[in-house]
């Protein structure tokens, strides 16, 4: 029945000694399905509590060198739950990189250039701070973490690296290659070409910059939701791609061939038509290149029509998905969040009743001149 635990039902079938192809086949299909689901939804459940919850070994941290003071340092940057300092600190490095990507981007602007100090404009000042703050926290993580092999493979992590890596890029492709051929740049032309090259990478090294907003994943649960909506569904996004990928061949080689007889057309050749049918396909419709005769016209509205069932096919499945993981991992937040809250609250209150309930501690002259009961009537009578 579709109201029965898969789970309870296998149970009950063990129970009175029978076996699953006992039972008709269409029962049978109908229980694997549903085995099947409570799998996925169980392995969805446990990747979302390790998406929320930050990973950590207390037993190896009681085997490390300083691991008490590791730990701490652990807690106060990667699990923002553990305090309210932890917490504050996880605002404070994403104040970080919304800071340096402002600076990064304000840097461009030729006005706010002509002011420097030391060579450098204000804003690349605050870009060298912001990298500064990201390289040290990266090397505490690495230094404060109890599974150097969980830690490197985590994509956080990875990001991390790759926000902080172009700058020192940047500056080893100035110092070594640049400013070392400078000299005799205008002398010798292939010197000259040789350093054209190495700036053209230095562009693209300075382009990875923006990668930097990675970060911000760290401390993001619509981010995070996002990117565990792209992994759930990676078959179906490379599904979508596939088919793209099939319509700009089919409807490019259509283009060309109703095309390549009229004068002056732009589809000289099928490699010409390809971006025209990636155009069409996503419905931006740049106008840059059309058809000129009416059949060519047709295949352009078929090419259309396509991109228009294409794209709205996956939407509604990717937007239950990451409506669903978002509504999940707030409440995964919610209740490891009350969690350590409860644990903290227990530990004080433990603290405070312990400290009450105490004996008081008598100090040695009142216990040494204190006369008891008997001793005092006996004076008394004497």
């Amino acid at each position: 029945m579709d109201s029965l635990c898969p789970v309870n039902f296998e149970e009950e079938m063990s129970f009175w000694g029978l076996k699953l192809k006992d039972t008709p086949r269409c029962c049978r299909i109908l229980f694997e399905e549903k085995v099947d689901d409570i799998r996925d939804q169980l392995k969805v459940n446990q990747e979302l509590i390790d998406e929320i919850k930050p990973h950590q070994d207390d037993e190896g941290y009681k085997k490390m060198f300083l691991g008490t003071f590791r730990k701490a340092l652990w807690d106060l940057m990667e699990n923002p739950y553990s305090s309210l300092s932890a917490k504050t600190f996880a605002v404070f490095s994403s104040l970080f990189v919304l800071i340096s990507i402002v600076a990064m981007t304000l840097n461009t602007v030729k006005e706010l250039r002509q002011y420097k100090f030391g060579g450098k404009t204000y804003m690349e000042w605050i870009e060298v701070a912001s990298i500064l703050f990201f390289t040290l926290e990266y090397f505490l993580r690495l230094l404060t973490t109890s599974d150097i092999k969980h830690f490197v493979k985590s994509a956080l992590n990875f990001v991390d690296i790759v926000a902080v890596m172009p700058y020192f890029i940047q500056i080893i492709f100035e110092t070594f290659f640049i400013d070392s051929e400078d000299i005799s740049a205008q002398e010798d032309l292939k010197t000259m070409a040789r350093v054209s090259k190495v700036s053209k990478v230095l562009k693209v090294v300075k382009l990875m910059r923006i990668f930097r907003i990675l970060k911000l994943a760290r401390h993001s649960t619509g981010m995070r939701a996002f990117g565990f909506t792209i992994r759930q569904c990676s078959e179906q996004v490379c599904c979508l791609f596939l088919f793209i990928a099939m319509g700009i061949f089919t409807f490019s080689a259509l283009m060309h061939s109703v095309e390549m007889d009229q004068p002056g057309t732009p589809f000289s050749s099928i490699p010409d038509a390809w971006w025209w049918a990636a155009v069409s396909i996503s419905t931006v419709g740049y106008g840059d290149v059309v058809p000129i005769s009416y059949l060519g016209r047709c295949v352009a509205f078929s090419c259309i029509s396509f991109g228009i069932i294409l794209n709205g096919m996956p939407i509604s499945i990717l937007f239950n998905k990451f409506s669903d993981y978002y509504a999940k991992l707030k409440e995964q937040e919610y209740n490891v969040s009350n969690t350590e809250r409860t644990f903290q609250l227990k530990k004080r209150l433990r603290r405070k009743f312990d400290s009450c309930f105490e004996p008081p501690e008598d100090s040695d002259d009142e216990i040494h001149y204190r006369p008891s009961g008997r001793q005092y009537y006996d004076d008394q009578d004497e």
